[in-house]
């Protein structure tokens, strides 16, 4: 297992240091931002007060505009309220490809062919992408830390800590699912739109059920409803971050079932399988 995993995670180095940088870099712009904001905080009350409710949900608490004056409604409106949708696109484009982009191209039952289980070829690949997924949020969590020792934010770095572990839940669902859809699905582009669609549809409908009721029951089986965000600054909700990573781990078990006991192309995308009689209408 430790072959694929160094393998696997050596070869994601570039995606590793880029999305790291990334976030780190957003909040080189977002955190030295708030002492600005700090000397003016009325002119930007008022021009809240002109945007509308629906807008304002999708930064947060869209019912107190008055939050943001704090720096963690600051970090929250301006950093990670959108942060869950940027990661989420390193997530499902990392877990569709773990495996199926190699067998599209016909290397994987090159790599079969080697004295190397299917089983330890899957955890070793799966463990590589937990651990660049915790290596970017480790790189953009000590970017944003460093450069509040020359902000005037009161917040500890290991408050900021809490605020980015549930912003790992999200991409390990997200990654999970998409590796899972890809073992599914004739290819793994089908799956990243998928689990795309899902991620703006998640984000979307748990954002406009803060406003609308009729949304809620939808918006509550999605990701986003149970992420925290800065709130997890005063307190991680562990009930909504463990049941996001068993999620996950769900995903996972099921991906590992149905790539022991699926046929390996040898190259190129799959079919989708449909019955005869449903092949028929369509030719």
């Amino acid at each position: 297992m430790v072959t694929p995993f160094r393998y696997t995670l050596r070869r994601m180095r570039g995606q590793i240091i880029g999305w790291g940088l990334g976030i780190a870099l957003l909040g080189a712009v977002i955190i030295p931002f708030y002492s600005v904001f700090a000397e003016s905080q009325a002119q930007f009350l008022a021009m809240l007060e002109n945007y509308p409710p629906e807008f304002l949900a999708f930064f947060g608490d869209a019912s107190d505009a008055s939050a943001i004056t704090t720096p963690r409604g600051f970090l929250q409106y301006y950093f990670f309220s959108m942060l869950p949708v940027l990661a989420g696109i390193f997530a499902l484009s990392a877990g569709s490809r773990l495996l199926a982009q190699d067998e599209e191209r016909g290397r994987m039952d090159l790599i079969l062919a080697h004295p190397l289980s299917r089983t330890t070829l899957f955890f070793g690949r799966v463990l590589a992408l937990v651990a660049a997924s915790v290596a970017i949020v480790f790189i953009g969590w000590l970017g944003c830390a460093i450069l509040l020792a020359t902000s005037s934010m009161d917040v500890g770095v290991g408050e900021l800590a809490l605020a980015f572990l549930p912003v790992l839940a999200q991409i390990l669902i997200y990654a999970a699912l998409a590796l899972l859809l890809s073992l599914l699905l004739p290819a793994y582009r089908y799956a990243s739109m998928i689990t795309g669609m899902l991620l703006a549809a998640s984000y979307i409908l748990s954002s406009l059920g803060k406003l609308h009721p009729s949304l809620n029951a939808i918006g509550d089986l999605m990701p986003y409803a149970y992420y925290q965000g800065a709130a997890a600054m005063s307190g991680l909700d562990w009930g909504s971050f463990l049941g996001l990573v068993g999620i996950s781990a769900v995903f996972v078990v099921l991906a590992w079932w149905r790539f022991e006991r699926r046929d390996i192309r040898v190259v190129g995308e799959g079919s989708w399988n449909l019955p005869l009689r449903l092949r028929k209408r369509a030719a």
